[in-house]
This record gives structure tokens, C-alpha cells and sequence, in this order.
């Protein structure tokens, strides 16, 4: 059986969107070089791997699809958070899970979910 590993992002500076995924989503930065920046969630269980240009990495910041989600605790509260990023409506259904899209300071889609 597979397990998930990693989740990359382009990013234009890996320090900045580091400091804003930790400010915003309280991820704990584990290194910051020039290329890359690597945050992780307080249970360890998730890593985003910021990847800047220097990184060599294809991808574009700014993509237009959320390529993973991030669970909440408090929904409303995180998107109350992020009213300058315009997040859109809460969607989904008690039964499945309630979630907003928004946008990192990267033109990044952000797909944030309640589980």
C-alpha cells in the first residue's frame, strides 16, 4: 500500500511563502534554503515543500487548481483569517466535508477543508 508523501508548490520566494504558511496556517517551517522551503504540521503527518525557482523545478506559481487541501480546525474562523485573499463561499455538505477556495500571496489555489 501507498502512503502520501510530500506536496510541492512553486513559489517565487521560498522565505516569504514560508513565514505565511506559518503566520496563516501555523505550520511549523523546518528548513529555508534559497530553492526550497519545508514546513510541517504540528502532528508531523503533513509536509509542503515550497519550491522556488531556483529549485528548477517546471511548474509556475500561480496554479489554478488546488494541487492539495489543508484541514482546519475552526472553518469560518480560517476563512474570516484570509478576507484579504477574497476566499470564496463555504460549499460542500455536513456529510462529506465544508470547504473554501482561496489564493496564497503566490496566485496559488487553496483548497482549505473542515476534515
Amino acid at each position: 500500500m501507498a502512503q502520501l508523501g510530500r506536496v510541492f508548490l512553486p513559489v517565487t520566494s521560498p522565505r516569504d511563502a514560508a513565514a505565511w504558511y506559518s503566520a496563516v496556517f501555523g505550520l511549523a517551517v523546518s528548513s529555508v534554503q534559497e530553492h526550497a522551503a519545508v514546513l510541517d504540521s504540528p502532528d508531523r503527518e503533513f509536509r509542503l515543500t515550497l519550491m522556488g525557482p531556483g529549485s528548477g523545478i517546471a511548474a509556475r506559481p500561480g496554479l489554478t487548481w488546488a494541487a492539495f487541501s489543508l484541514l482546519v480546525d475552526d472553518l469560518e474562523a480560517a476563512r474570516k483569517s484570509l478576507a484579504d485573499r477574497e476566499p470564496g463561499p463555504v460549499s460542500g455538505d455536513e456529510h462529506t466535508c465544508l470547504w473554501f477556495t482561496t489564493t496564497d500571496p503566490d496566485g496559488n489555489a487553496l483548497l482549505v477543508c473542515d476534515r
